[in-house]
Order: C-alpha cells, then structure tokens, then sequence
C-alpha cells in the first residue's frame, strides 16, 4: 500500500473537512450543559460533527451520554485505541483572521483547535477511512475514542470507560512526532484566601484584579481596579506606563466610575512550557505591589511577587525537582481572582518529572501561607517501556515513511495515551515545526496534514492486522 499516495487522491475532502470542523467553536460552556450535552452546545455539535461523518462512510458508531464516542472499523477482540478529542481551549485575542474562520494561507489552516486537536482528529479519522476504502481485512478493532473534556477535567474519558472496553493499545494523535513514550504528572490546584474586615487609609484600594482563563494556559491578558483621589491616580497611570516601558509590555489605563481600569498583555503559551509566554497575572501583581494598597490588596499582590515572579520552577514554593528522564518540574499560575471583601483564589497547573511524588507537590502548595486547598487533582506519571511492541511498531512505521530515526521523546503534556495502560503519543507535529498549540493563530501546515495521515493510516493498520 502507498500510504501518501492514498492520502493524496483524497487531500481536497480532507482540507474541506478539516475546515469545517474547526469551525465549530467547540468550548467547554458549563452554564450551557444539559442532558445529552454535557459540555454546551458547541461541543457537542463538534462530537456530533466526527460521528455523522463516521455514520455516513459507514463505520461503527457510538455516542456515550455526550460525553465521548467512538468510530470504529474491524473484527477482533482486541481493540486498538486512536484517542482523540474535540474540545479545544478558548481562543484568546490578538488574531490575523477570525479564530474560527479555518483561514488557508501559506498553506497552512488557521484556527483554534487546528493543531490541537481537531485537525489531528480529522486526519485519524480520514486515515481509518482509507483502511474501510481499501478493504484491509484486520484481526483487531480499531476504535477512534472522541473525548469532549480534554483542555479541562477529563470527564469525558473517565465517563466513556465506566460504560466502554478499554483498548488493549493505542495511541494519541496529540502532541509531536517521532513518539513520545512517558509523560509528566500534571497537578490542578486551586487555593483560596480569606481576609478578615480591616480598616485604614491608603493611597490606593484594590477593588478587583483577575487574570486568566484556563489552569493549562499562560494568561495573555490581566484587568485590574484600583481607587484613588484624583492627584495619586495621576501618579498610578504614570507609574504603570513606566512598568509596561521597562518590561516591554502593553496596555492601557481607563478612568471609569469605578476607578482606575488597568489592562496588561501578555504572551499565552501551553502550561507545560510557561517560561516561553509572558504571565500577564504575575506581571499585573508585580506592578500593584509596589504601591500604597490598601492591607489585603498588599498581602495578595505581594505574595504573588514573593512567590511566582520569574519563577516557573516552583524554587520558592520549595517543590522544584528533576530527572534525567523527563526534565524540570513545571508551574504555571493559571488563573487569579480577587475582589475587595470577598474570598480570593488562585489556580495552578504543574507538570513534574515522571521520577517525582505528586504527594510532595501537595504539601509546598499547602504551605502557602494563609491559603486554603480548594481543589488537587493529580494525574500520575505515564511511561511506556522503550520495549514495547507498541513503541516498536510506531518507531518501524514512522522511519519507513519519513526516512528519519524514530526517537523517543517525554513531555510536560498531557495526552489521552495515560488513559490507557500501553499508550503513547503519535503525533502531529513532526520535528522542527514551532509549537503553537494554546497561542493566537494556531495553524496546522497542509503537508504535515497529509503526512500525518498517511501515519496514521500505516500505524493503524500494523497494529491491527
């Protein structure tokens, strides 16, 4: 079988396709949830989108509560597992074109989703149809698993395998090329903070601050609040131009009724990597600190500052680890909450090396002072032996078709493969391609579409024949 040349007779469909997937706004939305949509409409209307096309070439299909399905092709027993998912992060500001549009240019689709995971999902599915068109008799199921809940808390995966078999192996089309075999731990966790009623006057009081959307996401953006008499805001605006000036920041000041509105912009990357995007949050709190706030306002910003400015590491918060396997442990404050009088909180997302304890990462957190453990959900370290017979054959299959050695790799991600006892990661993005998952003008290059593809196509088709 020419795996590139079957990919190639149906490239136009499998551009066509992959556009209109990806513009799905596929969100999590949970106020919009419901029954049979667990996740808001638009998500759903994405898992609806892949399993209409699996009805419609005539696979097995399934849809489980909303929550996930699965496209499925072959006899056997034994099934192998092509974990996908749909949901994708929200999209941020700062684009070329709509975040939605699936713009070609440079040959290459632009939207949110399109590297990760809608594009790699749309490639599975199109290398799963080129097995079914070429009538390959296999001795095993192949099952594409479409989760709805991966950019979150993974409730999609753990709903579909209370009901669902689960794959004997498999692999996840979602992260890079040649394939990656191990996986850091990855830690939620959300911190609250409860100031007692003080009293006193300051030149400034911190009315609100927030910043960012998602744990596994750098924040690219930071608001704040702040009161003052009309002589020190003047000076508060000037002070905060001349931060944004030495750090090579933007932003903006607004006198609102409210008070002063201050606005500053980072860079927004995946949290596995936070030291290549620029926290906006830290930033704002750097910035705040510095000043006469009022007492909590102070203790809030300050601790911020003492703890996570430049420090991506966790070396302040005493959780810094490594191993010669996986690398650095990672952190990566996600989100920021304060309102004056209210409850403030804080949320992390931190990837450690496969060697560490998930226990230890707990008790720095704990130590915050005066911080409360709202939320701690760790998903352990995965790891697959060099050995394996899955490995083996992705390794075979990846250096026929590209000619390249298929090394091994270990990532501060997380993909669906830790779902499964003997999965891996697969894929899509081959060696020296920029990562741009989780960033404004998140695109997938055409070519490496295809490639992918043919990938798949080969892959699956050793692993089940």
């Amino acid at each position: 079988m020419n795996w590139e040349f079957e990919v190639i007779r149906k490239k136009e469909d499998l551009i066509k396709d992959t556009q209109s997937f990806l513009q799905i706004e596929s969100v999590l939305d949970e106020e919009g949830r419901k029954e049979g949509k667990p996740f808001g409409e638009k998500v759903n209307e994405a898992l609806q989108y892949i399993l209409k096309k699996g009805e419609d070439e005539g696979f097995t299909v399934k849809n489980v509560d909303g929550y996930a399905g699965h496209i499925e092709y072959g006899r056997g027993e034994d099934i192998v597992g092509v974990l996908c998912h749909v949901d994708v992060v929200p999209a941020g500001d700062g684009w070329t074109s709509p975040p939605f549009s699936a713009d070609i240019r440079e040959n290459k689709i632009f939207a949110r989703g399109a590297i990760d995971d809608k594009g790699p999902t749309m490639a599975a599915f199109y290398a799963l149809k080129i097995l079914k068109d070429a009538g390959l008799q296999l001795s095993k199921k192949i099952r594409l698993i479409i989760g709805t809940d991966e950019e979150s808390d993974w409730r999609c995966v753990e709903h579909y395998f209370k009901h669902e078999a689960m794959p004997t192996v498999g692999f996840a089309p979602d992260a890079d090329f040649p394939i990656i075999h191990a996986e850091k731990g990855i830690i939620d966790a959300i911190v609250s903070f409860t100031y007692p009623e003080s009293e006193g006057n300051t030149r400034y009081s911190l009315k609100h601050f927030t910043s960012g959307m998602r744990l596994n996401m750098v924040p690219d953006e930071a608001i704040a609040t702040v009161t003052a008499t009309q002589e020190d805001a003047e000076a508060l605006k000037v002070a905060f131009e001349e931060y944004l000036v030495e750090n090579k920041l933007s932003g903006e000041t607004k006198e609102t009724v409210n008070g002063l509105h201050f606005t500053l912009k980072g860079v927004s990357v995946h949290a596995m990597e936070p030291a290549h995007g620029v926290n906006a949050g830290i930033h704002m709190a750097n910035f705040l600190c510095k000043h006469e706030l009022d007492e909590h306002g102070l203790a809030f910003t300050s601790q911020l500052n003492a703890l996570f400015d430049q420090d991506t590491r966790g070396q302040k918060l005493g959780i810094a680890c490594r191993d010669d396997m996986s690398g650095e442990l990672t952190l990566n404050v996600g989100t920021i909450r304060y309102t004056q009088h209210e409850e403030a909180k804080l949320g992390f997302n931190v990837r450690y090396p496969v060697t560490a304890d998930g226990k230890d990462v707990r008790k720095g957190i704990e130590s915050i002072k005066g911080a409360t453990l709202e939320k701690f959900d760790d998903s352990p370290p995965h790891h697959v032996s060099k050995d394996h017979p899955l490995v083996k054959t992705l390794q075979r299959v990846y250096e026929e078709q590209t000619g390249d050695p298929a090394s091994l790799m270990v990532i501060g991600g997380g993909t669906y493969a830790r779902s499964l006892e003997a999965g891996v990661a697969f894929g899509p993005l081959f060696p020296g391609r920029p990562d741009c998952a989780h960033q404004k003008d998140e695109y997938i290059e055409i070519d490496d579409l295809l490639r992918a593809t043919a990938l798949y196509a080969q892959a699956m088709y050793e692993l089940a024949k």
